[in-house]
């Protein structure tokens, strides 16, 4: 992300990482509603984002289970 724009930071646990990475990586880009192509390019910088940032792309199936169980324990029921 080549920008002058100040930069924000987010702190996500691991789970919750692995999980959205795993998200992010098998939606159909095309298929996700937009309504400016900037919103298309800021989901695009956060999968860069989280690839770059983290281990997350190193993640096993195993452990995207392990992640998607951690992640649901705090669903609001």
């Amino acid at each position: 992300m080549e920008s002058e724009a100040p930069i924000v930071r987010i702190e996500l646990c691991r789970a919750d990482a692995v999980v959205l990475f795993d998200w992010l990586m098998s939606t159909d880009l095309d298929a996700v509603p937009i309504t400016h192509p900037a919103q298309r390019q800021a989901f695009i910088d956060l999968c860069d984002e989280l690839e770059s940032q983290t281990d997350v792309l190193s993640a096993t199936i195993e452990e995207v289970a392990l992640a998607q169980q951690e992640v649901a324990k705090n669903i609001a029921q």
